[in-house]
């Protein structure tokens, strides 16, 4: 819900670097492998091993610079499909580092197999909350609903990993609970939509199930 105004915001105020860097020959996919290796890891290296604050504000940074990409290519003339499938690739690797690098810390020494398991669910359901929306747009349905997208998702994980780095007691547990539950609902609002949209017909002969 809020990932196309922040990206449209970042990319307001950062204007003039993008000005600068499209003058300097940066590509668009140069920015999304930077934004993505960056955030890897900031979640791999700090998050991982407890260090909760300063793994959510790296990859708080490297997500700001991602976002950047979409204005880059803008400034380029236009980016290309190549570029939309890199970028959404990197999304769920960056996605998966963050949350698995929760899992790591909260099975090991930061001992709550509870958060462990919340971490492991916002996960899946990032991940059917994305493939549900581009399995229905590979057959003609739009499907453009929900609560919870990526945006959504990350500023409650890293808001409450962050704070939880800084000593909020439960912050993450909170921002966790939150993520799972509009991750539900997100899912199961992406499937009404999806089954409306269909009214019925058959898949298209050309569409076979991804693996």
């Amino acid at each position: 819900m809020l990932g196309q105004e922040a990206r449209a915001a970042v990319g307001r105020f950062w204007a003039p670097v993008v000005a600068q860097l499209a003058r300097a020959g940066v590509t668009p996919d140069m920015v999304t492998v930077t934004g993505t290796l960056g955030a890897m890891a900031g979640a791999v290296l700090l998050i991982a091993h407890g260090s909760l604050f300063w793994g959510a504000f790296t990859v708080t940074l490297f997500v700001f610079l991602d976002m950047l990409d979409g204005a880059l290519a803008r400034a380029r003339g236009g980016g290309s499909a190549f570029g939309a499938v890199l970028d959404s690739t990197c999304d769920r690797a960056v996605d998966a580092a963050v949350f698995g690098a929760l899992v790591w810390w909260y099975t090991g020494s930061g001992g709550n197999r509870l958060l462990a398991l919340l971490a492991l669910l916002g996960l899946v359901l990032g991940v059917l909350t994305s493939y549900i929306k581009a399995r229905a747009e590979g057959v003609g349905i739009p499907c453009d609903v929900g609560l919870v997208e990526r945006t959504e998702r990350l500023i409650l994980v890293l808001t409450g990993t962050g704070l939880t780095g800084l000593g909020l007691p439960h912050a993450v547990d909170v921002g966790l609970w939150l993520l799972v539950a509009g991750g539900a609902v997100t899912v199961a609002q992406r499937v009404v939509a999806v089954h409306r949209g269909a009214r019925g017909e058959a898949a298209p002969a050309a569409s076979t199930p991804a693996r």
